[in-house]
């Protein structure tokens, strides 16, 4: 279905009459319908510029032939929900926004798509629709924020978080703090580290569906809106020859992501966001997919907050396009791919070159060899766990030590600042996964926190939620099964020891399967934490984290 059915014959008279009560001209109609569709909204920093971005869009649609028509989708800011109840809504809003555009794209018979994202769950929430409705589409994002300056040193949101932690340990005085907090968000965009949503909007560029430019180019620059213009000109290439996300979403290509991924360092949720993609777009997706290409793609880039660069660093250097090329001339991604410019990979990527080594290094001179997420297995994790390898300083590598367990990351905080945390301790939040949080709450607070009291290369943690991808340290998340679904992290009590061993994937609690059997019998799960609305039907219908937390 496409357009033709509002737009065409004498029995369309009654949708002609309504589509001129949008001042619309028969030249108008008669042209492709493109949805644009606008994440913008006033409580995020992401976000808060997302007009601009999207009037160039239509300035590139109405260049190219084609009727653009604006409508909206939800938009939650991690950072501004995080460490209350808000936090139960932002992975949930995914199934949200994709299920929304689904709703406007088919309701109303559009012929194409033009998406603008720029925060965590923005960006594959429509990416998941994109798979799903198959109509030729682009992704143009916001853009990074600009990292903020701090004592002559670039900060981004993360080290706020840090700073709360570096105050609590009278390592930070309060006014100093206060300075912190007014500069390192100094700009529109998505903050300025690779977190989650710099991790996804790359990863959109290295999928094939957005232009080159769309993970890396700051927000508040010029180029960011003449790259929201070819957007527009894209979509209706991508129109007149039949381009579909299903030519570019293929097997292949979720590799190429993956080990751009790799290569990157990026955020752990991108483990969470890339197979509920792959499921909309009929991909096979297995975990252990993340570790072969680990093993075989080393880590080019540490950026903040593995490392003192951000995004803007990430474009001087020549961006994912330049990443990208290195990974090719080494035959680690498939040029052979199709992308949103209509031509393949390898094409795509002649002339791109990398201007900065100290950003972006050479495969033969790499951070490390392997990549920047690990998912290990064990008796604790036997669906899966993930942890960003590449932020995990090498003494922590490998660790055991004696459980701390809580049952909400609230009672956790409570222990860190309270000083009831130990060098050589363990810290599992358990009921914090997608059916026991419910919702899987992003945790910044405490792992940011023991980095700042200088607890990072001595304290673990483990959940069975997820972690910020401002998170560094050794943080283990998506624990699965959960604890909410009999998981053995439900079983782990005070003082149990936990063996962590990121290199060989392994995670274990050194209790024999009598003792687990034994607690198993004994075990009741705690009582749902929310029971109406829509967090409540979430909890109900949502999968593991190691499928993605998708809804049946």
């Amino acid at each position: 279905m496409n357009s033709d059915a509002i737009t065409k014959g004498i029995e369309k008279a009654p949708q002609r009459s309504l589509l001129y009560a949008l001042g619309l001209t028969p030249t108008e109609m008669a042209q492709p319908f493109v949805g644009i569709v606008n994440s913008f909204n006033e409580i995020v920093p992401g976000h808060i510029h997302l007009r601009q971005i999207t009037d160039a869009v239509k300035v590139g649609v109405r260049m190219g032939g084609g009727t653009p028509v604006e409508f909206p989708a939800i938009a939650v800011c991690d950072g501004l929900a995080m460490g209350h109840q808000g936090m139960h809504y932002s992975l949930a809003s995914r199934e949200l926004i994709a299920d929304s555009i689904e709703v406007m794209a088919r309701a109303h018979a559009l012929d194409a798509l033009v998406f603008v994202p720029n925060c965590d769950k923005v960006i594959p929430g429509m990416l998941m629709a994109a798979a799903r409705l198959n109509l030729p589409c682009v992704v143009v994002s916001g853009g990074p924020m600009l990292a903020g300056k701090f004592h002559d040193k670039a900060v981004s949101y993360s080290n706020v978080y840090e700073g709360i932690g570096e105050t609590a340990a009278g390592k930070m005085s309060s006014e100093d703090m206060s300075v912190l907090e007014r500069s390192a968000c100094p700009t529109c965009g998505s903050c300025s580290g690779m977190f989650t949503a710099n991790s996804m909007n790359c990863l959109t560029e290295a999928i094939g569906l957005g232009l080159p430019g769309n993970g890396t180019i700051p927000a508040v620059y010029s180029q960011r809106t003449a790259l929201a213009k070819e957007a527009g000109r894209a979509v209706m290439e991508l129109y007149r020859n039949d381009i579909t996300p299903d030519k570019i979403l293929t097997q292949r290509s979720f590799r190429n992501a993956l080990a751009v991924d790799m290569a990157l360092g990026c955020s752990t949720n991108t483990v969470l966001h890339l197979p509920a993609i792959a499921k909309e777009a009929g991909i096979e997706w297995d975990l252990n997919i993340v570790n072969e290409i680990s093993d075989a793609t080393p880590q080019l880039c540490k950026l903040s907050p593995a490392g003192s660069n951000h995004i803007e660093d990430l474009y001087m250097a020549g961006g994912i396009q330049a990443l990208m090329h290195e990974l090719l001339e080494h035959g680690l991604i498939d040029g052979s791919v199709l992308t949103v410019k209509g031509i393949a990979l390898a094409e795509q990527l002649q002339g791109a070159k990398v201007k900065n080594r100290a950003v972006i290094r050479s495969v033969k001179e790499p951070y490390s060899e392997r990549g920047g997420l690990r998912i290990l297995f064990g008796n604790l994790a036997q669906s899966g766990a993930v942890v960003k390898q590449g932020a995990v300083a090498p003494e922590m590598l490998v660790h055991s030590g004696p459980a701390k367990v809580f049952n909400a990351e609230t009672d956790a905080m409570q222990a860190i600042l309270g000083g009831g945390i130990v060098p050589g301790d363990v810290i599992v939040i358990r009921y914090e996964g997608p059916k026991g949080g419910p919702g899987m709450r992003e945790m910044l607070s405490p792992t940011a926190t023991i980095t700042g009291m200088g607890l990072d290369k001595s304290v673990a943690l483990l959940t069975d939620g997820r972690f910020s991808g401002a998170t560094r340290g050794p943080a283990i998340g998506h624990i699965s099964p959960e604890a909410a679904e009999g998981g053995i992290i439900g079983l782990i009590q005070d003082g149990d020891l936990i063996e962590i061993d990121i290199p060989a994937g392994r995670l274990e609690v050194m209790l024999s399967p009598e003792v687990l059997a034994q607690r198993k019998q004994n075990w009741q799960p705690l009582p749902p934490k929310i029971t109406e609305g829509y967090l409540a039907r979430y909890a109900r219908m949502v999968t593991s984290a190691s499928e993605g937390a998708v809804l049946k």
